[in-house]
Parts: structure tokens; sequence; C-alpha cells
């Protein structure tokens, strides 16, 4: 069996008594029955991932990056250089991601999948380029099978890595201008929706921009007729190598029994792709956001997933995965260290 082919085989379902014991914790607690809401609830689904009681261990960013070739078609309101860019304001730390991973108490780490450009060696930095950004899909297919499998495993080896370093939860970030093009058409080929309902601004392009946009998704699932029953043939058809990397993330994070925090469009195009290739993973999946790109919500109903924070955003990058990594350790602590019914009938203190 190959890397992919054995992680996906180890993905389980939740472990539904460790579910039902947190459940009982949870009523005992000193509070209204569901008083805290989907704090709760993500306690309960933690519970269910580890089997026993919740935790969060070491909070790691993966974030992977890499270039598309239908950026050459202008449908991002920056140019493409602009991902070795920000990949390098990543790695000082200037970043809007890294203010709120530090804020968060989480480290980042920055995998290079197909960035157009070379990059040279930092601490931070993990070295995985498939190739030099993706074909034009507007021509050809993006990438052939064999790359999106191999970006796909190389995505599962730098979850396995951080795991195997003390990460207890990874929060999903990605770079490469122009990904929110090949994110529509992953979304309107598994989701079987028109691409005109979903197609957003990404950037921020004009309606002259966006239209074109919307006829190079058209013309690019047209000519290469992507097979929604086959997820890895629709990520090499009309994919990304950081939207492969993710799912990588997603899937080796599922096996390990680790939670993963999806971002925004982007991670949640690999999310589609995960569950497509074995659907107990999204039961590992916390959604941190609701983007404000018009198919996220799609995705995320495709997906059975609430987000838990509307935030207005649609930056990327891991922020808003960050930003949910502190609700997702509030409801820890609420379960860990909140008192019950029946501690607080039995406390002599007088300032209980």
């Amino acid at each position: 069996m190959t890397l992919l082919e054995k992680t996906i085989a180890a993905i389980q379902p939740l472990d539904a008594a460790g579910m039902e014991a947190a459940k009982g914790r949870i009523s005992s607690l000193a509070k209204p029955r569901g008083s805290l809401g989907v704090l709760e609830d993500i306690a309960v689904k933690l519970a269910g991932i580890h089997g026993k009681i919740p935790y969060i261990g070491g909070k790691v960013v993966i974030i992977i990056a890499g270039d598309h070739g239908v950026a050459e078609e202008g449908v991002s309101a920056y140019p493409q250089d602009f991902t070795i860019k920000m990949v390098d304001t990543f790695l000082k730390g200037g970043a809007a991601v890294n203010v709120l991973a530090r804020h968060a108490g989480a480290e980042i780490v920055v995998v290079d999948m197909g960035v157009k450009g070379s990059l040279g060696n930092h601490a931070s930095l993990r070295h995985s380029k498939i190739k030099f950004g993706t074909d034009n899909m507007l021509f050809k297919p993006a990438m052939t099978r064999e790359e999106a499998v191999r970006a796909v495993e190389c995505g599962i080896e730098a979850a396995r890595e951080e795991m195997e370093k003390g990460a207890g939860i990874l929060a999903l970030g990605e770079m490469g201008i122009g990904n929110t093009t090949p994110s529509t058409a992953i979304l309107a080929s598994l989701a079987g929706v028109p691409v005109e309902g979903v197609v957003g601004r990404g950037t921020g392009i004009d309606g002259e921009i966006l239209e074109g946009k919307c006829r190079i998704i058209n013309t690019a699932i047209e000519k290469h007729s992507p097979d929604p029953r086959d997820p890895l043939d629709v990520l090499a058809k009309v994919g990304g190598l950081e939207i492969a990397g993710l799912v990588g993330v997603i899937l080796g994070s599922a096996a390990k029994r680790t939670p993963v925090i999806m971002d925004g469009f982007i991670s949640g195009a690999a999310a589609m792709l995960a569950a497509a290739l074995r659907p107990e993973c999204r039961d590992y999946i916390f959604p941190s956001h609701l983007s404000m790109e018009p198919g996220h919500g799609v995705m995320l109903d495709w997906l059975g997933l609430k987000p838990i924070i509307h935030m207005d955003m649609c930056l990327g990058e891991g922020t808003g995965a960050v930003l949910a990594l502190h609700i997702i350790e509030a409801a820890v602590k609420i379960f860990n260290e909140m008192a019950t019914l029946d501690e607080l009938s039995t406390c002599k203190d007088p300032g209980c």
C-alpha cells in the first residue's frame, strides 16, 4: 500500500464512549444544561477524537505555499511574485497570521509545495517542492495524477512530523496567488453547483475580471472533465499543489486522531477533497469561520460543518483558524476546570 492508501485506511470514526462520557461530565457542570452552546459541542468532539478527556497539546499552524499557472490569466488583483514575497514575510514573522499565532501561543511551519521561485533555508521552512507552480488549467490539467498524489503525501508527512514533535492540534494555512480559482473549480466539480453561484472576488478583483475568472473556470472544467467520483482526478485537473498538501495534512491528522482547524475557502476545498477520499475525516475537522467568499458557505453545507466564528474575513494564511484556537482552548478549559453542581453543594469554603 502507498502512504496515501495506508493513511486513508487508518482513519476511524470518533470514539462514541468518549463522547458520551464527556456529555455526562458537561451535564454535571454548574450551569444550565446546554447554556455554553458551541463550547460544549467542541469539548464533546475533542473527547470523541481522543477517546478520553479533551485536551489541546502543542499548537502548530501549517502554512502550505504553491503557485498556479492559471494566475497568468489575470485572475488575481496581485502579481504572481507576491506569493514568494508573502512566504518571506511569514518566515520573518511579519504577516497577520504571525501576529495572531504569537497571540495564541502557536508555532508556524511553512511548507514550500510549489512556489514559483527558490527559497533559502530557514528553521520554520520545510522544502517539499513538487514543481514550480501548477500548469495553467485553462489549457492543460494543473498537475499529473502522480504529482497530485505526491503533494498529498508530502502534506501527510508534514503533519506527521509536527505531531511527532508534540503538536496536539494543527491549524491550516495557505499561500498562493490565484488559488481561489482552483478552489472554486474544486467546489463546482465536487458539489455539482454552477460556477456562477460560487465564484468570488478573491483578492478584490473587479466585475470584468470576475467575469473572466468565471469563464476560465467553466472552460477548464469543460475541457478536462474532472470526475467527482474520483477526488484525485479533480485535484490533479483543476486543483493546486498547496491544496493537495492541505488534503494530506487533514488526512494525516485524522489518521493519528489529531484535530485539525480548517481556515477559509482554500482549506475548505482541501477539506472537501479529503472528505471525498475518506468521509470519516470530517469528524476531525473544526471549521474556524465563515469566509466572505460566496462559495464558502456552500462548502461548509456540503461538509456538514458549522463555522465557530463569523468575522467577515477572507485573508487566508490561516488567520481564521488561529483565531478559532482561542475558542477551542476555552472549551477544553471549561470542561476540565469548571466546578460541578455536586462540588458546589459540598463546598464548605465561604468563597464558593
